[in-house]
């Protein structure tokens, strides 16, 4: 049993007021999604189909702004693109009273993967409702850059999120274990990406 199931009140996954002001920015706000990168969704595509992966049905989860929305309907079109299956595509608001119905929703079926296009701080919430309320695992998600923060894990605590893996924009990938997020470089050439490209745009 992980330390945040032994350790916590059970009947409240959410976190507090206090630590979520913590994360967030200079200007008061909680950080938001840019536009994702072609460099970034084929890293994540990478992550999905390594040898032995022998992934092919995924759910995608997305906050509601533009950013993730667009990295989200992405990722679906390319995977479907490659003959992969999207069991279900699940939204959710930065502020719920529990995320509740969105971790039913993103665990109703039992996909190989789950897909993660959101903010840091909506998703903290949701994440620590996923592991209190579901059966969702951490080291079967991959995520894009806007996860790529340190201050995930610690709003989460050290077990929430041990084993998520995502891109950076640049094409390389991250991984969090207990509080620490490592970062790996793009390996070279990978996609025909030049590090940062957008989509659309030529390098």
């Amino acid at each position: 049993m992980d330390a945040y199931h032994a350790g916590t009140d059970p009947a409240s996954p959410l976190i507090g007021p206090e630590d979520l002001a913590a994360s967030l920015g200079p200007d008061g706000a909680p950080p938001r999604p840019v536009p994702h990168t072609d460099a970034e969704l084929a890293a994540l595509i990478g992550l999905l189909t390594r040898p032995k992966a022998r992934i092919t049905t995924v759910t995608v989860g997305h906050g509601r702004d533009a950013a993730s929305r667009a990295a989200a309907a992405a990722f679906t079109g390319a995977w479907q693109a490659r003959g992969g299956t999207v069991l279900a595509v699940v939204d959710w608001p930065e502020s719920a009273a529990s995320w509740l119905r969105p971790a039913r929703r993103l665990t109703a079926q039992t996909p190989d993967a789950w897909v993660i296009a959101a903010a840091p701080s909506g998703f903290a919430q949701l994440a620590r409702r996923l592991r209190h309320s579901t059966d969702w695992d951490p080291a079967r998600t991959v995520a894009f850059a806007a996860l790529h923060d340190s201050r995930l894990p610690a709003l989460t605590g050290p077990d929430i999120l041990h084993g998520l893996r995502g891109a950076t924009g640049e094409g390389g990938t991250w991984q969090i274990a207990g509080h620490w997020v490592t970062t790996f470089p793009p390996t070279a050439g990978a996609a025909g990406q030049q590090p940062g490209q957008r989509p659309g745009q030529r390098p």
